[in-house]
């Protein structure tokens, strides 16, 4: 037997004693003081360790109340190996974190993450130096690749994005704009012959405006594309004996670009924050459920059920969450207080997760609508049309453009034969949403499928306030709404002002619209019915656990439901509010900026009544929900294994964007008891990890006549201050205001 595997087995054997006397310890005063973590949360006494846990993963270090704390060296089965600073059992400061392929990571870490500034050197000696935001980079940084190139500039998500240079090692170079990894916008290309390109680009490519320099001072001014049709432009000659008429333009894809291929980033196989600490200890088990809860108003009737919630959560740790990298909170569930909103959602207490809405089969009363909307949707999507591009002219905003199409059942010329009733079809502006759907990159075969395809809408359950009636596509990717006529006007009118937004701003919250239509019903009445499809904020392999309708006033701003009929489809409003929503600081600095332009803009178009809808899945609990789902009714979800991969898939969060996936943290609120109208309750310090989903929504209700009447009549009964129907301007302030009290920055 080797010294250092007989030293091992003395550690080893010298944990276990000591864990045996802290468990007796434990045993003779288990409702004591002593038995939850202290009050103020700081760890108790700092002594050094050295750990051999039963996986065969190994500590030596600092160690406080079961947990590593101050600086130690931890090392997993699988090779990989951290030596830094802990915070109870959590990689918090410096530190440096190294993989069994001789990569490694050193710099600042937060709570298991590679968070702050930092050097990555990959197993091929790739190295990043800069900024990182939870395992991605994210800032200012530099790149040096394998194979000689070098970026400076920066990044976003693990991509290159933003502004940026990058240098090949044969000299050429580029100094523009970077988005998703790729060079697109504006930017200069500088060969290493002397010839240049400035102007546009997209995916890699010259795209769009641009001009092409040679050394002898020749250029070619144009509009430029891979698709020689799409190309245009002027050459003009230097004079000199060697600038030459006879030129390709497509040279510059095939000859000159040739060797400007862009290196990707080496694939981060593990991150550090999946390595956590052996969930087969239960003394750390304990202590960390404790911690994870927190200090909270509830802390005395913890302390009286510690026992039992103590096995529960060993129990639930190493059952369901041994493996998915949580720190998890197990069957800790939140105690309810008396105080606070009418409705206290319990994320752990989650009833049966179903799927919203009613199936339009054969004999429902919408399911003739369902299919000429259908017929429609698969004529006007498919039918031919050339290339757009994303320079519209005036005309095509005309509200007088629009297209009538008729569907006798027999068919046409243009249309297929159905079983339907004879029905006419509009199309509102078509140029300019398949111009959107090309923006918002939705593919038209997947539009098609998703809308038309074999499998029937859902009707959600009963209409909204405004009496529209909602339905979702079978792959929960579309919600289409039926409109009213003074709806159809006001987005008629500010459809060149959201198209510009959308297409200014990549990151807005606005609702994102793909067509706006019309069926006309035969008959006397000649019905017609109007409706808009936009997508579904929260289509997610996740289900949503919560959910909240804000708008920052409080007249009205309850559910009317029973507390017993309340699940996880119930849209919560205002009132009912107990969160507040941490985001670390990148994502909450853009997030600040993205609702005072939308803000912005609805506000310039005399815009009101929105709301920010929020959606909130408790990751704790990813684990269970497949306990708690009807198989009948819930549709396809993610199994714990896809769910593993899922959550730590660097192309998913590289995917995140802002209100989309997001990874935040929620914590608990309390309201006053004497102050019934307080919107933002007080925070506890009961702190949960959360994926977060949210949208600005009901977008389309201008300031007309209808609304001033409403506030003048309202604000005779209650504060006007309270009540939703109020001046676009001042809906907007108060609006803001609201929305960033609940949304606050991580420390």
């Amino acid at each position: 037997m080797s010294k250092e595997y007989r030293g091992i087995v003395k550690a080893w054997e010298a944990t276990v004693r000591k864990s045996q006397a802290v468990a007796k310890k434990r045993a003779s005063s288990l409702f004591s003081t002593m038995s939850v973590a202290p009050a103020d949360d700081e760890p108790g006494e700092v002594y050094h360790a050295e750990k051999v846990f039963s996986n065969g993963d190994f500590y030596t270090g600092q160690w406080a109340d079961c947990l590593p704390h101050g600086h130690g060296k931890y090392l997993w089965t699988d090779g990989c190996m951290y030596v830094g600073e802990w915070s109870k059992g959590k990689k918090m400061g410096k530190g440096k974190f190294s993989w069994p392929s001789g990569a490694t990571y050193e710099g600042e870490f937060k709570s298991g993450y590679m968070d702050g500034k930092g050097t990555y050197i990959g197993s091929g000696n790739a190295t990043y130096k800069g900024s990182w935001v939870m395992n991605l980079k994210h800032g200012q940084g530099t790149k040096s690749f394998p194979n000689g190139d070098y970026y400076e500039g920066e990044w976003r998500r693990g991509f290159q994005d933003g502004h940026g240079r990058y240098q090949w090692k044969n000299g050429n170079h580029y100094i523009g704009q970077w988005r998703n990894g790729k060079i697109h916008g504006n930017g200069t290309m500088i060969l290493s012959n002397g010839n240049r390109y400035d102007g546009s680009w997209e995916e890699n490519f010259p795209k769009g405006n641009g001009t092409f320099r040679w050394g002898d001072g020749s250029f070619y001014v144009g509009i430029w594309s891979k698709d020689p049709k799409e190309q245009n432009g002027t050459y003009y000659p230097s004079g000199s004996p060697e600038s030459s008429m006879e030129w390709d333009p497509q040279e510059v894809f095939t000859v000159e670009l040739n060797d400007c291929q862009i290196c990707p980033c080496e694939k981060i196989d593990i991150f550090p924050s999946q390595k956590v600490l052996s969930a087969n200890d239960g003394e750390f088990l304990q202590k960390q459920a404790i911690y994870r809860k927190g200090h909270d108003v509830n802390v005395r009737n913890r302390r009286k059920s510690a026992d039992v919630r103590m096995s529960n959560c060993s129990r639930d740790f190493i059952g369901d969450n041994a493996s998915d990298g949580f720190e998890g909170l197990g069957n800790l569930e939140p105690e309810r207080s008396v105080r606070g909103s009418r409705h206290q959602p319990q994320p752990f207490k989650i009833p049966p997760v179903k799927r919203q809405g009613v199936t339009i089969s054969k004999g429902h009363k919408n399911y003739d609508l369902m299919l000429n909307l259908q017929l429609g949707i698969r004529h006007s999507v498919g039918r031919p049309a050339p290339a757009t591009s994303l320079d519209l002219k005036a005309s095509a905003f005309d509200p007088r453009e629009k297209v009538w199409t008729k569907f006798p059942p027999e068919g046409s010329k243009y249309t297929p034969p159905h079983q339907s009733c004879d029905f006419r079809w509009k199309d509102y502006c078509p140029l300019v949403f398949r111009t959107l759907r090309k923006l918002f990159k939705v593919d038209a075969a997947d539009y098609m499928l998703s809308i038309c395809g074999n499998d029937a809408l859902r009707e959600l359950s009963s209409p909204g306030k405004s009496g529209s009636f909602f339905y979702l596509t079978n792959d929960d990717r579309y919600m289409i709404k039926t409109m009213k006529k003074a709806e159809v006007k006001v987005f008629i009118r500010m459809l060149p002002a959201y198209y510009n937004h959308v297409r200014s701003f990549e990151n807005t919250l606005v609702t994102k619209f793909y067509g706006l239509h019309c069926v006309k019903l035969p008959g006397t009445s000649q019905k017609k019915v109007r409706f808009v499809i936009m997508g579904n904020l929260f289509c997610s392999d996740y289900a949503i656990h919560r959910r909240f309708d804000l708008k920052g006033s409080s007249h009205g701003r309850t559910t009317d439901k029973p507390e017993s009929e309340i699940d996880a489809t119930t849209t919560l409003k205002d009132l009912d509010l107990n969160y507040i929503f941490r985001l670390q600081k990148v994502w909450f600095q853009e997030f600040c900026r993205q609702v005072d332009r939308d803000c912005d803009f609805l506000e310039q178009e005399r815009i009101m009544d929105y709301s920010l809808l929020v959606g909130l899945h408790f990751r704790e609990s990813s684990f269970r929900e497949s306990r708690n789902v009807d198989p009948d009714e819930a549709g396809p979800r993610l199994s714990k294994a896809d769910m593993e991969k899922t959550l730590y898939d660097p192309s998913r969060w590289e995917s995140t964007r802002l209100g989309i996936h997001m990874q935040a943290r929620a914590e608990r609120t309390v309201r006053r008891s004497d102050c019934e109208a307080q919107l933002v309750g007080e925070p506890t310090g009961e702190l949960y990890d959360i994926i977060l989903y949210f949208g600005i929504i009901d977008i389309l209700q201008d300031y007309d006549i209808s609304k001033k009447l409403e506030h003048a009549y309202k604000s005779i009964q209650f504060d006007p201050t309270s009540i939703s129907a109020v001046d676009p301007k001042q809906y907007s302030k108060r609006f803001r205001d609201f929305i960033f009290r609940v949304f606050v920055e991580e420390t």
